[in-house]
């Protein structure tokens, strides 16, 4: 069993974790929430295997680089980090009715990368400029701070959706107070911004290395900026201006809707950072 088939699976062991998760939350059946936990830890272990399988495989082929380049990779570590980061958040605050918002997020990052026609999981050379240790500095801790503000806007969706006095014994009764959700919006946030602050400084020393300047206002650079003032103003409106609950998850939902702007968008733009620019296929296009 190759990566690309082990990763499929995976694909639809986090579908049927939502599907179990969701089930929990209709039905009102802790029983379903608890087995989809477990199936949760499966997909996130076949995820695990996943990446260190396909990993293994590029030595193999001669490219020995970490499977972190293209888009395909990226969304199979995009899942890996909101999966690693919800299991985490779940075990710490023991509401495992959360998962309803935050799995089926998990499940649509690698879904999108094993089932779009658009995307290959061919594995490809990365071009020499940017064989660099920066690069698994840059990726990892870019997608850790995505991870925390995927799970905010999850977080963020809950938040909106429970009214103020939700009936005795309906769905809304049983997702958590107020005070937790804004507090896991808060929490999430703050992870999320710090690693993205530290992805944009690695980002940086990354491109000085390959192409000789710190920042050339690239489109992914630019958008990446935007992203951070975003959630810079979020933080700084909850600590100084005391914001709280619904206005400060609609900012998280606006901040997110850059993150997926970011990524998705601009590398439909040519630039130094689309995917699209960064292996080898794509040299004539940069010469």
């Amino acid at each position: 069993m190759n990566s690309s088939m082990l990763l499929s699976i995976t694909t639809f062991v986090y579908a049927l974790a939502s599907v179990f998760y969701i089930a929990s939350w209709t039905f009102k059946k802790d029983i379903l929430s608890k087995t989809g936990m477990f199936i949760l830890v499966a997909g996130f272990t076949g995820n695990t295997v996943g990446i260190v399988l396909r990993w293994i495989e590029s030595y193999q082929l001669g490219y020995g680089r970490a499977p972190l380049t293209n888009m395909y990779e990226s969304l199979v570590f995009f899942s890996w980090t909101m999966a690693a980061l919800y299991l985490f958040v779940e075990y710490k605050y023991r509401e495992r009715i959360i998962g309803v918002f935050a799995t089926p997020l998990i499940f649509l990052a690698i879904a999108y990368a094993s089932l779009s026609p658009s995307i290959s999981s061919r594995i490809t050379p990365l071009i020499p400029a940017l064989q660099s240790n920066w690069l698994i500095a840059h990726v990892v801790t870019c997608f850790l701070g995505y991870a925390g503000f995927a799970v905010a806007f999850g977080f963020s969706i809950m938040y909106l959706m429970k009214p103020d006095m939700p009936g005795p014994g309906s769905l809304m009764s049983r997702l958590p107070s107020f005070d937790t959700i804004d507090e896991l919006i808060y929490q999430m946030v703050m992870f999320g911004f710090l690693f993205l602050t530290i992805g944009i400084i690695t980002g940086s020393v990354w491109a000085n290395s390959a192409w000789g300047t710190y920042w050339s206002w690239d489109p992914k650079e630019t958008w990446s900026l935007i992203t951070w003032f975003v959630y810079a103003i979020l933080i700084h409106l909850r600590l100084m201006r005391g914001w709280h609950g619904r206005r400060i998850s609609w900012v998280s939902i606006i901040g997110f809707m850059a993150v997926l702007f970011t990524y998705f968008g601009v590398n439909l733009l040519p630039g130094l950072h689309s995917y699209a620019f960064l292996t080898l296929d794509f040299l004539p296009i940069l010469s």
